[in-house]
C-alpha cells in the first residue's frame, strides 16, 4: 500500500535524512504537498517531490488526496499541526521537539489518544545500526549497562547551514540523547544533577550543558546505573577543524561483561574477555528509511498503534528536570509516569 503524504517544515535533516528516505521508498510514499514557512523552500522542495507546495498547514491537512502528515521540522506554529492532522484525521510522523510543559505535553497526548490517528515520534538514535546491534550484545554477549557517557559537540558551521541557532535546537538535541540513554540502558532514570555554562551572562542560549542521570531504583544515588550525557556548542567558527580532533565516542557503555563504543550511524567497537571486535554495519539501511519503514507499518497496520509518544514526553520532561537541578543546584527526582 503507498502511503500519500503531505510535509510540514523541512528541518535542517531534509537534504541529509528525509529527502533521500522518500526518494528510496517510492514504493511506500507518494508526496502530494509541501507546507515550509519559507515558501521557495517549499516550491522547491514539491518541485523535487512531483508535489505541490501549498499556503497552510490546515489547508493541506484538510487535503483529501493526504492520508498522513510527515511534521519534518521546528517551526513558529509549534505543535498546532500536529492538532491539524489529528482533527482531519490523518496520521502523524513527527520529527519536532515535543511540549516540555507537562500540562501541554498531556494535553497533546489526549488529543491524539482521542483522535484515534497512527502516530510516531521520530528518535532516530534508537534506529541507528549499531545501536540496534549493541542493544543484541545487551542481550547475548556484555551484559547489562553498568554505566553509559554520551557526548555530542556540535559544529558552528551545522549551525549554521540550519539557520541561526534557537533554543529550540538546544533541547530537541538534548532530548534526544537522553531518550538514547533511556533506550540502551532499559529503564528510567530516578534523579538528575544538571549544570550548564552559558554562552554569554544572563544569555538563553548555552555553550555547553551536562547532566547526570541516576537509574537506581531505590536506595541512594550511585548504587545503581549512571548516564553521564554532554553536549557543546563552544567551537568558534575560524576553529572547525578543532571539532573533529579526537573527539570522544557518540555513546560509550560500560556493561558487566565488556564495554562498547558507538558512533553513528554504523561504528560499533566491543570488547569482552576474547578481545576486540569491530562489526561492519554500513550495509543496513539508513536510518531515515527505517524510521519510515517502520511509520509505513504503523499506518497500514490493522491495529492502532502510537509510537514513541511517551517516550519523546518523558525525554523532554527529564530535560526539564535538568533545567530546574541547574538552576537550583541540587538533585532533582524524577518521578515516574502515571
Amino acid at each position: 500500500m503507498k502511503i500519500r503524504a503531505g510535509i510540514v517544515g523541512l528541518g535542517s535533516q531534509w537534504e541529509s535524512r528525509h529527502l533521500p528516505a522518500l526518494r528510496s521508498l517510492a514504493d511506500r510514499f507518494e508526496v502530494r504537498a509541501v507546507c515550509e514557512q519559507v515558501a521557495h523552500r517549499a516550491r522547491r522542495a514539491a518541485g523535487e517531490l512531483g508535489a505541490v507546495a501549498v499556503d497552510g498547514f490546515r489547508v493541506l491537512a484538510a487535503r483529501t488526496d493526504i492520508d498522513a502528515v510527515l511534521f519534518l521540522g521546528d517551526q513558529w506554529y509549534g505543535t498546532a499541526p500536529v492538532e491539524a492532522a489529528c482533527a482531519a484525521g490523518k496520521a502523524v510522523y513527527a520529527a519536532i521537539g515535543l511540549p516540555v510543559d507537562p500540562a501541554e505535553a498531556e494535553a497533546l497526548r489526549g488529543r491524539i489518544e482521542r483522535s484515534g490517528v497512527a502516530f510516531m515520534a521520530e528518535l532516530p538514535r534508537r534506529h541507528a545500526p549499531a545501536t540496534v546491534r549493541l542493544k543484541e550484545l545487551i542481550a547475548t554477549r556484555l551484559g547489562p549497562p553498568r554505566m553509559l557517557f554520551c557526548h555530542r559537540r556540535v559544529p558552528l558551521s551545522a549551525i549554521a547551514q540550519a539557520g541561526r541557532r534557537e533554543p529550540a535546537d538546544d533541547i530537541r538535541d538534548l532530548m534526544e540523547l537522553v531518550d538514547w540513554c533511556r533506550y540502551v540502558a532499559g529503564q528510567a532514570p530516578t534523579s538528575v544533577v544538571a549544570v550548564r555554562h552559558a554562552e554569554r551572562p544572563g544569555g538563553e542560549l548555552d555553550d555547553y550543558r551536562m547532566m547526570s542521570l541516576d537509574f537506581t531504583p531505590s536506595g541512594s544515588p550511585g548504587d545503581g546505573t549512571i548516564a553521564q550525557i554532554s553536549c557543546g556548542y563552544y567551537m568558534p567558527r575560524c576553529w572547525e577543524e578543532a571539532v573533529g580532533f579526537r573527539p570522544p565516542p557518540a555513546l560509550q557503555v560500560v556493561c558487566e561483561q565488556g564495554i562498547a563504543f558507538i558512533d553513528l550511524p554504523a561504528s560499533l567497537v566491543w570488547f569482552d574477555v576474547a578481545g576486540r571486535h569491530q562489526e561492519a554495519l554500513d550495509s543496513d539501511r539508513p536510518v531515515g528509511e527505517q524510521m519510515l519503514l517502520q511509520f509505513h507499518r504503523t499506518v497500514t497496520s490493522l491495529v492502532r498503534r502510537v509510537s514513541g509518544l511517551d517516550d519523546a514526553l518523558e525525554a523532554m520532561r527529564i530535560v526539564a528536570a535538568a533545567d530546574t537541578s541547574a538552576r537550583d543546584g541540587r538533585r532533582v527526582p524524577i518521578r515516574l509516569p502515571l
